[in-house]
């Protein structure tokens, strides 16, 4: 027969009722006793039985993971260490708290709409956590109208007050990239971003021409490029900038992915960065500081976002009372050699005109 609760509670000294709640990682017991009992659950080798939980409370302790429908596509998952990065800030929370992760399996927007709903409708999680947010976005709205808990990573397009996210204040970021961008001498920038409907993007967008706007100056239309994050987008989009009559001398890149095709294509076509064509990106990611040269991009913090997201989905899920919240992640300027500072302007004197964190590297 195997290990019971009330064998638990015998050899912890306490009741059976305690070691549930430190089971189900309850507020109401105390570290120094959690630990204890947790100690006694090890040495006679008990493993709680999560399925029995379900049958007695609902509780799945599980939560499920959408991610954009373009990352669907594995080759492009792996691609991009972003959403890696994300979950390993999730990952850490939910261990801590003796929960798993139930991942979509769909490859089009409306397969992975269908596991959302299985997952609901079939009990099969307790919450869902989104590592994206976009326009008309049909989960968003059958989550909010079944009144399920769920987490964004990323601003809602909408309803704002009423929806729990996780993000960097995507906006201002833009505007002191594009200032810096500026203080450096530049004027003709270009735009490499996501998906249109996607808020990251719209939000880097807007900050990035009301900023140029402020300025006194206007931005091509062909100078906007939106592609999907990967290599072979960066490469796609910075060919078609180079095929234009007057080429930027700078580009806002939205993505460290997209940067690294961007920098490939420049290199191949032996057009120098930064005395020709200057580069800032965003996420800061692992290989940042390994491109040719060296890549200036914004840290967006990734682990943060994930570990803060599931953090607020949990509480959610634990407390189906909790006030919606908005957490927002710092972020900082890392400096490397894809810009070039011209004359006088040097980094102290242009940071003290933002409102932003500048490191270099």
């Amino acid at each position: 027969m195997g290990v019971t609760i009330k064998d638990i509670a015998t050899k912890a000294n306490v009741s059976p009722s305690t070691v549930s709640r430190v089971i189900s990682n309850s507020p109401l017991i105390g570290e120094k006793t959690k630990r204890k009992v947790k100690k006694v659950m090890e040495e006679l080798g008990y493993f709680p039985n999560f399925h029995a939980r379900v049958l007695v409370n609902g509780a799945t302790c599980s939560l499920g993971i959408v991610m954009p429908v373009s990352m669907r596509d594995q080759d492009l998952v792996f691609q991009n260490p972003f959403f890696q990065d994300v979950m390993k800030g999730v990952g850490s929370f939910v261990h801590s708290k003796n929960y798993s992760l139930y991942m979509t399996s769909g490859e089009t927007e409306e397969e992975i709409y269908q596991d959302v709903v299985n997952m609901v409708k079939g009990r099969r999680v307790d919450g869902i956590l989104l590592l994206y947010s976009q326009e008309e976005d049909p989960i968003i709205n059958f989550l909010v109208e079944h009144d399920f808990p769920f987490v964004l990573v990323g601003h809602p397009p909408d309803n704002v007050q009423n929806i729990t996210y996780v993000d960097n204040d995507n906006y201002k970021i833009a505007q002191n990239v594009t200032k810096y961008l500026l203080s450096l001498g530049h004027e003709k920038i270009a735009f490499i971003g996501g998906n249109k409907r996607l808020i990251v993007t719209r939000n880097r967008l807007s900050g990035f021409l009301d900023t140029l706007s402020l300025a006194g100056l206007s931005v091509p239309e062909d100078y906007i490029k939106h592609t999907e994050f990967s290599i072979e987008g960066g490469n796609a989009s910075v060919q078609e900038l180079l095929e234009l009559n007057e080429i930027p001398t700078a580009i806002f890149v939205t993505d460290d992915v997209l940067a690294m095709g961007v920098l490939n294509v420049l290199h191949e076509k032996k057009i120098r960065v930064p005395e020709q064509v200057t580069v800032v990106s965003f996420n800061n990611l692992f290989f940042a500081g390994f491109t040719i040269p060296p890549l200036t991009t914004v840290d967006v913090n990734i682990y943060q976002l994930g570990y803060e997201a599931a953090k607020c989905l949990v509480e959610k899920v634990e407390d189906t009372s909790a006030t919606p919240k908005c957490i927002v992640v710092p972020s900082k300027l890392v400096v490397r050699k894809t810009c070039q500072h011209i004359g006088d302007q040097s980094l102290e004197k242009i940071s003290s005109h933002l409102d932003f964190q500048i490191v270099v590297q």
